[in-house]
Parts: C-alpha cells; structure tokens; sequence
C-alpha cells in the first residue's frame, strides 16, 4: 500500500468516526427507516400473535419482544414486516 492509498483509507476511517458521531460528513447520503410498528402491521392483518409468528416465521415470544420493543427486527425481517404493512393481505394466501 503506498502513501495515496493509505491516506485515503485513514480518511474513510475519521468520516466513519464522524458519522457514528452524528456529523456531518461531506458526499455521504444518510438514509434512515422508520421502525417498524410490529404490533400495529399484526393488528392489521387481524391475526393473533401466535398466528400472525407462525405465518412470518418466527416464535410467539420473538414477535412479543418486537412488539414490545424490547427486540428490532433486522435484515429480511424488517423487508417481510414493510411487505406485510403495505398489502396486509399478503399473509392471507399462507392463512388457511
């Protein structure tokens, strides 16, 4: 790695610094999703918790935990649950 190369990664390095900061950092785009409200997508679909966990592949206390807050769904949890609050039908061809 020459001089360049390294002075450029350091620099990416303090503009991670200055982002978990909350700065500003200059060319960088933040994009923030909303939590999703667990409880109020469930409610929606007019499913109990044990129902609606079974459909979204997850256990009864996971989506307790969600709902109350104590966990956040990530990754394809999160997409599943924004499919789910946009056509809360979408469970209903797994709802037999």
């Amino acid at each position: 790695m020459d001089d360049k190369q390294f002075d450029a990664l350091l620099e990416s390095v303090r503009d991670i610094g200055r982002h978990m900061r909350g700065e500003t950092v200059a060319g960088v785009k933040v994009h923030e999703f909303p939590e999703p409200d667990v409880k109020a997508i469930r409610e929606r679909t007019g499913l109990s918790q044990t129902r609606f966990a079974y459909l979204i592949g997850v256990k009864p206390k996971t989506l307790q935990n969600r709902e109350q807050h104590r966990v956040r769904p990530a990754g394809p949890a999160r997409a599943l649950l924004r499919i789910v609050e946009a056509n809360p039908g979408a469970l209903s061809v797994l709802h037999t």
